[in-house]
């Protein structure tokens, strides 16, 4: 079987590489912002909306998208996770 954990440690290694957190891949913090305020707009426009018209599939989704939106917003989101170190 140690053959198959090297292939396993392999593709972990190429995917922590490639990841979402490489710096090419992230947009700039300031245009992230600017999304993350737009999104949360959209929803609470939405979740206005669905109270006043009394729709309660837009009043979910106002509430599902401002949600989101308002956890993109968490300063502590920004830092590194303590990571589990793998056994050797």
């Amino acid at each position: 079987m140690p053959h198959y954990d090297e292939r396993l440690r392999g593709i972990e290694d190429r995917l922590g590489h490639d990841g979402p957190g490489t710096p090419e891949r992230t947009a700039p913090r300031g245009s992230r912002r600017g999304l993350v305020r737009l999104w949360l707009a959209v929803g609470i426009v939405a979740l206005v909306a669905g109270i006043v018209i009394g729709h309660g599939l837009l009043i979910a989704a106002g509430l599902v998208v401002a949600g989101m939106a308002g956890q993109l917003f968490d300063p502590q989101r920004a830092r590194p996770r303590g990571r589990v170190p793998r056994p050797r």
